[in-house]
């Protein structure tokens, strides 16, 4: 049986259930090393600056660095530096007769795994927090026996076993809650230091993938620079049996259209990550499967929490609203890369013939669950659909044969311009009826 907080009491087969007590099978050095564990995690929880918030950061940027230093992480060499720096070079000179925006005016950057996770970190804080403080919120609300985040009595004692109602025939005395309280925040301090934990692996991982600054889709840095990982470009282009010089190149095509695109759309960024908070506004956890999932909870293995929480410990629960939230943002990085798709094929156009095959690469990839589908799958619980990016290209293509470049790149103007999910399967439609906003008369040119 479930209890609250996780705590299992007085069953017959408590032994075998994780977190449960038999006290027949009492165990003073387990208890002893289950005690030191929890406190060890509670006390890396209470480190930093941002130590009582929903998430540590100091904590995320540990657990981060040391994942990507196990998965090991060499210095970038001055001749990848090089290599990226002409890489980038060349791209802006094949990009600049097919964009109506100009290259952005930062130096190209050859980064580390490690000089990744530091350049991406403030944004994923504004991306992150959010969410968190919301999940905080629900979830304190969620917690059986509480009622607003704070103890009640009166659930508590609904919620108590046959065993201890006949212990407490008239219910919890009140000062049952001066003795539960310090537990509720316990658990909390848990809860957020298992999500920092489940952070901070999440970047790990990402920054061993990613192979450019903007490879998730979304702005990742204040300034617009153009960035790559050559360690990761270098395993993207495994098995390809293409040369290196074209992976390269092909890769940092893609790097600088996402970076006109992000420096020169302003309110693209807000967008994203509006929707992105919009979504957390949203989320409900179901308290059953949240009681249920915290009476699994192994004491002994504190860590344990990180691994309930990627299972589904906090699942949201799907709304309309979020539907909805999941539907905007959904389409609008499928816009960002579709716009993208359609620039850098008409830069490549008779200049690279293994712009097929990496063009191929990359929507495998992309369909097999990339980094952005990854990523906002683990932190956010979002399914992100790529098939939608294809779409997308195909209509900035259709947009771009019948008005020009200068049509194309018209729809960034504002986010109102902007093709719906609809019509991304009416791409003949939307320019029809997107004609007298644009001022696509019939002699436009």
């Amino acid at each position: 049986m479930s209890q609250p907080f996780g705590f299992g009491i007085g069953d017959d087969d408590a032994s075998s259930r994780p977190g449960g007590f038999d006290a027949g099978s009492f165990d003073a050095n387990s208890l002893g090393a289950m005690l030191q564990r929890l406190g060890a995690m509670l006390q890396a929880g209470q480190s930093g600056p941002d130590a009582g918030g929903p998430v540590n950061w100091t904590m995320v940027t540990d657990v981060a660095r040391s994942a990507i230093v196990q998965a090991k992480d060499p210095s970038v060499s001055d001749a990848e530096r090089r290599a990226v720096v002409d890489a980038v070079q060349l791209a802006d000179v094949w990009l600049d007769p097919q964009v109506t925006f100009p290259a952005v005016p930062a130096a190209p950057a050859a980064w580390s795994r490690s000089e990744w996770l530091e350049a991406t970190l403030p944004a994923w804080r504004s991306v992150v927090q959010p969410i968190a403080e919301h999940m905080q919120q629900v979830v304190a609300q969620s917690m059986p026996g509480t009622t607003g985040g704070a103890l009640d009595i009166e659930q508590l004692s609904q919620n108590l076993p046959e065993q201890m109602r006949d212990m407490f025939p008239g219910g919890l005395p009140a000062e049952f809650s001066q003795m539960l309280a310090p537990m509720l925040g316990m658990m909390q301090q848990l809860g957020a230091a298992a999500f920092s934990m489940q952070l901070g692996n999440a970047l790990a991982a990402l920054a061993c993938d990613v192979v450019s600054s903007s490879d998730i889709g979304i702005p990742l840095t204040a300034v617009s620079q153009s960035a790559l990982l050559p360690r990761n470009v270098a395993a993207f282009g495994d098995g390809l049996g293409l040369p290196g010089d074209d992976v390269r190149l092909y890769l940092a095509l893609r790097e600088g259209a996402h970076q006109r695109l992000f420096a020169h759309v302003p309110w693209l960024r807000h967008r994203i990550t509006g929707a992105v908070e919009e979504y957390a506004r949203g989320v409900r956890v179901d308290p059953d499967r949240l009681q249920e999932a915290m009476g699994e909870v192994d004491l002994t293995r504190p860590e344990g929490l990180s691994e309930l929480m990627g299972s589904g410990l906090l699942q949201p629960q799907q709304t309309p609203e979020q539907d909805a939230a999941v539907a905007r943002l959904e389409t609008l990085l499928a816009l960002v890369e579709g716009w993208v798709d359609d620039v850098v094929e008409e830069a490549v156009a008779g200049r690279l013939p293994s712009a097929v095959a990496l063009r191929e690469a990359v929507r495998r990839r992309r369909a097999a669950g990339g980094p952005a589908e990854r990523t906002f799958a683990t932190l956010v619980g979002m399914e992100l659909r790529p098939r939608m990016a294809r779409e997308a290209a195909t209509l900035f293509a259709v947009v771009r044969a019948g008005r020009g470049i200068e049509g194309r790149d018209a729809l960034w103007g504002h986010p109102d311009l902007l093709p719906g999910p609809d019509d991304l399967a009416d791409p003949l439609g939307f320019i029809e009826a997107s004609a007298t906003e644009l001022d696509f008369g019939p002699d436009a040119q």
